[in-house]
């Protein structure tokens, strides 16, 4: 007798990334609305992190540094709109200007550091 009856290999497992995607939004906007740089920037990590790793496991992506960069640019216009049109928060621009650039350096990082599949001789 199974000790896990109705399970079997051929069954994909759960994907942990649409949890880390749904906390990431809400903490990136309580970051953004308070002014809290930590929040904001830990959240919207987070949300860019997940959505690179849902991206590649699913097969949209070939390397999930790639989706890091997807997901940095749109941040970093989002980021520099807050800071220099008549929306005109400074502060709370620069959390997301900071987050995209971090997710940039990781995105550049994976590509630099990680091993190719095949030696080059």
């Amino acid at each position: 007798m199974d000790a896990e009856p109705g399970l079997s290999e051929q069954y994909r497992m759960a994907s942990p990334w649409p949890i880390f995607i749904a906390l990431g939004i809400p903490i990136a906007e309580l970051g953004i609305i308070f002014g809290l740089l930590p929040l904001s920037v830990g959240g919207l990590l987070l949300f860019g992190g997940s959505a690179a790793g849902m991206a590649f496991e699913s097969g949209y992506a070939k390397t999930p540094w790639r989706g890091l960069f997807g997901v940095a640019l749109p941040l970093a216009v989002l980021g520099v709109a807050f800071v220099y049109t008549r929306i005109n928060l400074p502060s709370r621009g620069l959390s997301i200007v900071a987050a995209a650039v971090i997710l940039a350096a990781a995105g550049l990082a994976g590509t630099v550091f990680t091993p190719a599949e095949e030696p080059a001789y």
